[in-house]
């Protein structure tokens, strides 16, 4: 089960963006990574096309290391680690500060 998901609240811990919060947008399970919003942006340059158009700088988001973010407990507003708690057959997210739950899977 990953402890991190699509739609929590993060914050980053190490590199560029240390100390800033975002809401990750999606989760690469197989990289290891997720990606920030408003965290970790890179500039692209984005040269004339052959039909004319203007060439722009993009900034894009990049992914971060799973391993770089904590996650922010919504009850209680601080930075947590993720505990898993199994209640007849089903998977539940608790927060190991306060000890609520985050979010329940579905049944097993």
């Amino acid at each position: 089960m990953n402890k991190i998901k699509k739609g929590d609240t993060v914050k980053i811990l190490l590199g560029k963006d240390r100390g800033k919060d975002g809401k990750v947008e999606r989760v690469l399970i197989k990289d290891g990574k997720a990606l920030v919003g408003g965290v970790n942006l890179v500039k692209r340059h984005i040269g004339k096309k052959v039909t004319g158009q203007e060439g722009t700088v993009l900034e894009l988001p990049k992914p971060v290391d799973i391993s770089n973010v904590v996650l922010i407990c919504p009850n209680c507003k601080k930075t947590t680690r993720v505990g898993i708690k199994i209640i007849e057959k089903t998977k539940s997210r608790i927060c190991r500060k306060c000890g609520k739950e985050l979010d329940v899977k579905v049944k097993r």
